[in-house]
């Protein structure tokens, strides 16, 4: 099964994110390569560099950013696992990184299921 986990910023501190952090960063990825779970992960622009489409009463909407929200989604990482637990498990050590490494900064992921073409198989 494939999870899109994503991440969004709600406090950020003042200082940029220290070397200890990215250092963390990288070894789990490296990690999580190496267990190939991790099929992909980027980092996100700010929503002032995107754009919304809209469709309402059948008629389509372009917004460009930024959006409303206060908060900022920054980055993805795309897991290749056995399980919804294993996703959550892979996420969790992600947000205890920034937890340990940088303090104050506090945020949230959202693992979303991505459909595969198993779930659109036709019943035996």
């Amino acid at each position: 099964m494939r999870y899109l986990c994503t991440l969004t910023v709600t406090t950020q501190p003042a200082t940029p994110p220290p070397a200890e952090l990215m250092e963390a960063i990288a070894k789990l990825g490296e990690e999580a390569t190496k267990a190939g779970v991790l099929l992909d992960t980027a980092g996100l622009a700010p929503s002032a560099q995107g754009a919304r489409i809209e469709l309402t009463g059948g008629k389509l909407s372009v917004t460009d950013g930024p959006f409303a929200e206060a908060k900022e989604l920054i980055s993805y990482a795309m897991y290749q696992v056995r399980s919804k637990e294993e996703a959550i498990e892979w996420t969790s050590r992600f947000m205890k990184i920034h937890r340990d490494h940088w303090e104050g900064w506090e945020g949230q992921s959202d693992i979303l299921r991505v459909f595969g073409p198993e779930d659109f198989a036709a019943p035996a």
